[in-house]
């Protein structure tokens, strides 16, 4: 298949075109510099892979959940060029996308992503290892606080890691579990060149049936105050 994935869901720019066994990645972790940065390595990328935009069976879109502002810019440009080329879109978990790198560059059987939702809280996706490797969901994706993740057992940690951002940004969430891993993955952001190996032809949606994975319904919320 001839595909192109975009993830903007967190720091990262993250772009990658498949065209068969080859692959072409871009993938920049700047802050705030989504809308600049997206365009042109969406055009390098298509470049270099020799193929145009009309070419493509589908666009895979990272479909978060994570940075409300980042998800819409990757699907409103996913959007544009979907329609604009008269393709379909395949959108994927941005957190699965971790996962999925953690199994493809580790011997771990399970790992828990975090990423910063703010107000104190990470989105957690937790995954293990399918039988092909892929990453298979033990619980739906959630806001977590805190606090202890209870799906978790104690005393299977040995091939059980974190990886995301979020853990970085709360460390108190990671003193609260770390009986319940036994290491770190260096992994904390979405590849977009892993958005296309979890991408599902039978997924493909319209591109107005876009719906980014918020998790948060309100994007503008005032945390509560201590003694509220």
């Amino acid at each position: 298949m001839k595909l192109l994935a975009i993830d903007t869901s967190s720091i990262a720019c993250t772009v990658a075109v498949r065209v068969g066994d080859a692959l072409v990645a871009r993938h920049e972790e700047q802050p705030r510099e989504h809308t600049r940065l997206l365009m042109p390595m969406i055009r390098d990328a298509l470049q270099e892979a020799d193929v145009q935009l009309g070419d493509l069976d589908a666009i895979v879109l990272g479909n978060g959940p994570g940075s409300f502002i980042g998800m819409r810019i990757a699907a409103s440009v996913s959007q544009g060029l979907a329609y604009g080329a008269g393709l379909k879109i395949i959108p994927v978990s941005s957190l699965a996308a971790v996962a999925a790198e953690v199994f493809a560059t580790s011997d771990a059987e399970e790992v828990a992503v975090a990423q910063d939702a703010h107000m104190n809280e990470v989105y957690l996706g937790l995954f293990a290892r399918g039988d092909k490797g892929q990453p298979v969901p033990i619980a739906a994706e959630r806001l977590h606080k805190q606090e202890p993740i209870s799906e978790l057992a104690v005393g299977t940690k040995d091939l059980r890691v974190t990886a995301g951002e979020g853990w970085q940004r709360y460390p108190k969430l990671l003193t609260l579990n770390e009986s319940r891993f036994g290491g770190q993955s260096k992994v904390l952001y979405p590849h977009a060149k892993y958005l296309l190996t979890l991408a599902d032809s039978n997924a493909a949606i319209d591109p107005r049936d876009i719906s980014p994975s918020y998790l948060r319904q309100k994007v503008a919320q005032i945390p509560a105050t201590i003694g509220s």
